[in-house]
């Protein structure tokens, strides 16, 4: 390949980055005849995963998503329930509710971390409790890989005593007060979603420090089959459980998993460093709180100040044959869930208009990512 064609090599906003030992172990599950669900490497991979998060038991799933579905039915959420849900998010953390039959209620974020602001949830169940009309669980985001406040957030739900779920589907590897995340409320949710810090192709796991709740995620999510000879069923399963192939390549992905978050933190700093002098260029703030993998390094773009906007930026970036994207749009924003109770939302709404996620996977070279601030700077130049 010459060096013109190299240049116009598509660059991926977080691409999958794999290496030899995931090879190894993908072709010792295979050789074994163990690629259905289940299996040792399952097993291995739940342990291991445990001891990285230290949140001490784990249940390995078919992805993110049904982990927060069955997150939910084991927080006792059903039809006719409520559930506060962040509304900048992806859109898996608030059709989780929809599955219980539930509705989520869309609470706006902080400007300080981007996650679910604690005032308002607690504002929100304060006001709640004085009306008898709790929610049936709090679930928090912790979003491009930055934990939420949870100080104030445990303490609200805990005095209400309404559920926590976190989702950390974002975040693995980011700590919040030296805590891993996951470690926090009753179940924590994480996703091996292909765009990942890891992945396994698709996948996720469920943790959490109550073994009963592990172990019967894992029976929901094995069709909920009761121990008898032949097929007993109590009461309704899903299909959940992870492959052992899967498992055999989130094993390798975790092995390497330190240095690429340090990959992606060093890529954050070097957006940072580069754009520096351009007036109006901002990014997610760092929460003094913890410290984030800053799984995507986001902009932001102020209209008053910054020589462009992140629509046009974008579309510029794609000429360069570079992927960017906008970031979240907020639930209540999304036509799905026009009819969704909304506490704010001015924040949210303001992210979305001036936010863009830029290329950040652990495998992106420096000479691609001087590529990137290049094509960037051509508008951005003061």
């Amino acid at each position: 390949m010459s060096p013109a064609s190299a240049a116009t090599d598509r660059i991926y906003l977080s691409p999958p980055h794999m290496g030899p030992r995931e090879r190894e172990l993908l072709l010792d599950a295979f050789d074994s005849n163990w690629v259905a669900p289940l299996g040792p490497h399952v097993d291995a991979f739940e342990a291991e995963f445990a001891a990285f998060t230290g949140v001490p038991h784990a249940a390995a799933l078919s992805s993110g998503t049904g982990g927060l579905h069955l997150a939910l039915e084991l927080c006792g959420v059903g039809p006719g329930d409520e559930v506060f849900v962040p509304t900048f998010t992806f859109v898996a953390t608030a059709n989780a509710v929809g599955y219980r039959g539930a509705t989520p209620v869309l609470i706006d974020a902080s400007l300080e971390s981007w996650n679910l602001d604690p005032d308002l949830v607690t504002d929100e169940l304060d006001r709640r409790a004085a009306t008898g009309t709790l929610p049936k669980a709090v679930i928090s985001v912790d979003l491009y890989g930055q934990c939420a406040h949870y100080d104030p957030l445990l303490a609200a739900c805990d005095r209400h005593g309404v559920a926590l779920i976190e989702d950390a589907a974002e975040a693995l590897g980011a700590t919040y007060k030296g805590v891993h995340s996951g470690g926090f409320g009753r179940i924590g949710v994480f996703s091996f979603n292909g765009n990942k810090i890891m992945t396994t192709s698709g996948g996720g796991m469920v943790v959490s420090h109550d073994a009963e709740l592990v172990e019967r995620t894992r029976f929901l999510a094995t069709q909920a089959r009761e121990p008898a000879p032949h097929y007993e069923h109590l009461v309704a399963g899903n299909n959940y459980r992870m492959s052992n192939l899967l498992a055999a390549v989130g094993r390798g992905q975790l092995e390497a998993l330190p240095p690429k978050i340090e990959r992606r933190r060093a890529i954050n700093r070097a957006y940072r460093e580069a754009l520096a002098d351009i007036p109006g260029v901002g990014f997610l703030p760092d929460a003094i709180t913890g410290t984030p993998t800053n799984w995507l390094t986001v902009m932001t773009l102020d209209p008053h100040l910054a020589p462009t906007n992140p629509t046009t930026l974008r579309v510029h970036l794609e000429t360069h044959n570079i992927e960017a994207r906008p970031a979240w749009k907020p639930m209540h924003l999304q036509p799905l869930f026009a009819n969704a109770p909304v506490v704010g939302g001015h924040v949210s709404e303001h992210l979305f208009a001036t936010g863009l996620c830029l290329p950040s996977g652990s495998s992106l070279t420096e000479a691609d990512q001087d590529r990137v601030i290049a094509a960037m700077r051509e508008l951005l130049h003061p």
